[in-house]
């Protein structure tokens, strides 16, 4: 069955608002979130309640990152896969990725240079990983 993916042209930093991490007082997910505007950080646990806010703010100058940065969160969303690791940001992320690799063809257009796609490792893309990645997605889609 033919599977087509026709890329978006996503920049990472589309997804970095909203991180999914390892809590740092109990280990279970939290949530680290981003709001550049306002330049604050913010990363809360459900399951415990911790919850620590700091600025996006150097030098009065607000540096966009992904929002686990902030706090130097290790990602909730992680899976060792031959010598390298498998790593999304949050669901939407996890997603986008599933039905590239997922697909037999891939559509690209107007590329930058840029795009999520275009920045990923050399892992990602070839089809010889394709089943063993997906695995990785279905249990990361799980955790």
């Amino acid at each position: 069955m033919i599977n087509r993916f026709q890329d978006e042209n996503l920049l990472l930093s589309e997804f970095y608002k909203e991180v999914w991490v390892v809590c740092p007082s109990c280990a279970k997910k939290a949530m680290a979130t981003v709001n550049f505007e306002n330049q604050i950080a913010r990363l809360f646990c459900i399951h415990c309640g911790y919850n620590k806010e700091t600025s996006t703010a150097v030098n009065s100058v607000s540096i966009e990152t992904a929002a686990n940065h902030y706090f130097q969160a290790e990602l909730w969303l992680q899976a060792p896969f031959k010598n390298e690791v498998f790593w999304v940001y949050n669901q939407k992320h996890l997603a986008y990725l599933e039905q590239y690799i997922s697909a037999t063809i891939r559509e690209h257009r107007d590329r930058s240079g840029f795009t999520l796609l275009e920045k990923l490792p050399k892992f990602y893309h070839e089809a010889k990983n394709r089943e063993g990645l997906l695995k990785i997605i279905a249990k990361l889609k799980t955790k």
